[in-house]
């Protein structure tokens, strides 16, 4: 699970990876609810590179504090469920740029806040789905989000977090030779890439909030 994550704001990065701009201005730091930059391919051609909602409102939703539950969905049952299941199924897939994220780890006997980066360093981009809500009030389109999780319990660094006994789960961080096939895939192919061998090296270290 990732309800915190620090958008990345390298221009260069992004510019090399997808030949689109980051869109400013944006938080430093992101939780559901906030703005970040997420790439999507956009009308199945033109690849864009915009603001979003960390925290999926579906298309159904009455307002958008309905965000604050989804903002990461389980690979194993995306296409499934209601709030999910039809951006899936349309193929509504972007990736959501970001220098790390943050989990709980609780070796020490208490929840002590951790940073999770590349091996490499270089930003990262985390296999998400997007949809669009119409708030009725100010008549504007809201775009949001939500990243994917898959099972970490075998993964070295990801089993690390959450309380004992939990359920240890990661976003799917794509390495940079999938970025456009998951911009570009079908649901199957989709399904094909929520596994751990997708995932670049990931180090961590403790990052206390300050």
């Amino acid at each position: 699970m990732c309800t915190n994550f620090v958008p990345t704001q390298n221009t260069v990065w992004v510019k090399e990876q997808f030949d689109v701009d980051l869109p400013f201005p944006f938080p430093l730091e992101s939780y559901p609810g906030y703005l970040a930059p997420i790439v999507l391919r956009h009308p199945k051609t033109d690849v864009t590179c915009g603001l979003a909602k960390f925290g999926l409102i579906p298309h159904w939703a009455k307002d958008e504090t309905f965000g604050r539950h989804t903002y990461n969905a389980r690979a194993e049952t995306v296409s499934e469920k209601p709030s999910y299941r039809t951006p899936w199924k349309k193929q509504q897939y972007c990736l959501v740029l970001a220098d790390s994220f943050f989990e709980p780890n609780y070796e020490s006997g208490k929840a002590v806040r951790w940073e999770i980066k590349r091996g490499d360093l270089e930003p990262m981009a985390i296999a998400s789905i997007y949809d669009s809500w119409l708030d009725k009030e100010s008549g504007e389109w809201v775009t949001s989000f939500s990243m994917l999780t898959i099972n970490a319990d075998t993964h070295p660094v990801m089993n690390r977090f959450h309380k004992a006994g939990d359920e240890k789960r990661t976003p799917v961080v794509l390495r940079p030779e999938n970025f456009q096939k998951w911009l570009s895939a079908t649901p199957v192919v989709a399904k094909e890439m929520m596994s751990l061998d997708v995932l670049p090296e990931l180090v961590s270290q403790a990052h206390p909030k300050r």
